[in-house]
């Protein structure tokens, strides 16, 4: 009993170490301090449109959850979002039926992706300043595509069905489309053979590569993957507000890319979890709507996001520093208060 109450306060103190822990209990915290603090917040209207704001942001967070475990970036997502918009909306004007169109625009943001990848994966060149550069360039088509038009003429069916609620909630169906999805890209990445590369190719890339793992080719079809995924984020942006424009998802990157970063995974690869980058993406997302229903100011809320970003990058080494710090420490509990019932652990103990 004296083992068990010495090292009960470092077990409570390391589990609260883990970043991925302290996001979820933030995010609780968040919920409960807004529940009694805003009004409105604590209502089944609220959180169903908090749903359909977090649906685009961790659709695009899944795989660029990928990228950056490898220790890439992909930058372009949102630019790729409003050309997959752009693109759709002029193809309806055309008079192309909507189940035609929508696998089109989906397959233009994996080519989308495949650009950015043979830039990356083919000839080597830094994934921050490819991905700027297509932030830019596909934004700019996006422009070309539609100018400054929106087209907003699309069946009830098709928009509507984008925000449809299962029968007798507020929660949009969707949701559950992509809890499939958050399943199916957690048991790849913690899992699978090719999870346990991504993350080799994150700590050491040279290694990775020594050991058999195609880095070029995984990474090329990771952007591939992505720009898909943008893409189709693009597509339910437009059905949910019914307009298709070249701006939608303007300045999106940040928010997914915060999101990601809040929920554990490192910037510099090789670490992080999709549990952690959910709880991100809903700490971060709850966090801007309890905000935004208490009017605050919209420059106030992007000085919240450039400040949880610069937290992501400092709060998971500062968690990692202690744990280190108490598994150091928890040696010493046994050494103290030896136990009479059971012979001294020889693992840990000085003069072994």
């Amino acid at each position: 009993m004296a083992h068990d109450r010495a090292g009960r306060p470092a077990r409570w103190f390391s589990a609260f170490g883990n970043w991925d822990v302290l996001v979820v209990v933030l995010l609780a915290l968040v919920v409960v301090g807004a529940s009694v603090l805003v009004e409105g917040f604590a209502t089944a209207r609220f959180w169903g449109f908090l749903l359909l704001d977090v649906v685009p942001i961790l659709l695009i967070a899944l795989p660029m959850t990928l990228v950056v475990i490898t220790g890439e970036i992909d930058l372009s997502v949102a630019s790729v979002l409003g050309l997959a918009s752009a693109v759709l909306g002029q193809l309806w004007l055309t008079g192309l039926p909507l189940p035609l169109i929508l696998p089109l625009v989906v397959l233009l943001g994996a080519l989308l992706g495949a650009v950015n990848g043979l830039f990356i994966a083919g000839f080597g060149l830094p994934s921050l300043a490819v991905t700027i550069g297509t932030l830019a360039l596909y934004r700019g088509l996006a422009y070309v595509v539609l100018g400054d038009r929106a087209v907003a003429d699309f069946p009830f069916g098709w928009t509507g069905g984008a925000i449809r609620p299962l029968p007798g909630t507020t929660v949009p169906w969707v949701v559950l489309v992509l809890a499939v999805l958050a399943v199916g890209f957690a048991v790849l990445l913690h899992a699978t053979p090719i999870g346990r590369g991504l993350y080799a190719m994150g700590n050491n890339e040279q290694a990775a590569r020594f050991s058999g793992i195609a880095v070029a080719r995984t990474t090329f079809w990771l952007y591939v993957l992505t720009g898909a995924v943008a893409a189709l984020a693009g597509v339910f942006w437009t059905m949910r507000y019914a307009s298709a424009r070249a701006d939608n998802g303007a300045g999106l990157e940040l928010t997914v890319v915060a999101a990601v970063l809040l929920g554990g995974v490192s910037i510099f690869g090789g670490r992080g979890t999709l549990v952690g980058v959910v709880a991100g993406v809903l700490l971060l997302m709850t966090l801007r709507s309890a905000l935004q229903l208490a009017d605050v100011p919209a420059d106030t809320l992007t000085v919240v996001t450039g400040t949880l970003l610069i937290l992501s990058v400092v709060g998971p080494n500062a968690a990692a520093m202690l744990r280190a710090r108490l598994r150091r420490r928890r040696p010493d509990a046994p050494r103290a208060t030896p136990s009479r019932s059971a012979p001294t652990p020889v693992t840990g103990a000085p003069g072994a």
